[in-house]
């Protein structure tokens, strides 16, 4: 079993929902005199570890039920452990051929690759948008509706747990390309996901 320390806000936050259950995050973010923005990351990675419950339109209750984590941190968990292969297309795929690799790899974000270096990142927000501007998706390249540099939201192999979930949460996506940078340009070698992290999660706790 992995064990965490929490960061002295972390604890805080833990320390006030026990105290003032249900508490919404707006009331907790006052508290500690602080922006329900900054609060996110936190409350996100606390939600995930399941040491708090939120409850839609109710607020945040402590989980009686949780372990007390010490010792090491979520800094200590690297990328390089739970990241998964990359789904990768190339920039002349229609955006037709780029849902079927979603829809047949079974996830929510691709990049988009030309020899092996990332160029764009293609969600399925992306692909929503473009079946609403008309056109045949057949004949459309990805380069239409993907996102590209320097927009992309990635992290690195030797990048900490926490760090991945804090730009997953404070840019509200799905999915981190996991890259090497060589000659400022970006190799990609694996992926991160919301998915990655709960898993990985759920069998170390």
């Amino acid at each position: 079993m992995i064990e965490i320390e929490f960061s002295e806000r972390q604890k805080q936050i833990i320390e006030i929902v026990k105290k003032n259950e249900p508490i919404t995050g707006e009331s907790i973010a006052s508290l500690l005199n602080l922006t329900r923005g900054t609060l996110r990351p936190d409350l996100a990675i606390l939600t995930m570890l399941n040491i708090l419950e939120a409850k839609p339109k109710i607020g945040y209750f402590y989980n009686k039920d949780s372990s007390e984590y010490k010792n090491n941190s979520l800094k200590m968990i690297k990328i390089d452990n739970i990241k998964s292969l990359p789904v990768v297309v190339s920039k002349n795929t229609t955006i037709y051929d780029a849902a079927v690799t979603m829809f047949v790899e079974n996830v929510g974000t691709i990049f988009v690759v030309d020899e092996g270096i990332l160029i764009g990142v293609i969600s399925r927000k992306d692909l929503l948008k473009s079946s609403l501007g008309g056109g045949n998706p057949g004949d459309i390249p990805v380069g239409v509706v993907m996102t590209r540099a320097p927009k992309i939201v990635y992290c690195k192999s030797n990048e900490s747990l926490e760090e991945a979930i804090r730009k997953i949460v404070e840019n509200e996506i799905d999915c981190l390309p996991v890259v090497e940078e060589k000659n400022k340009e970006l190799k990609v070698i694996g992926r991160v996901s919301k998915t990655n992290i709960i898993n990985y999660i759920y069998d170390s706790f």
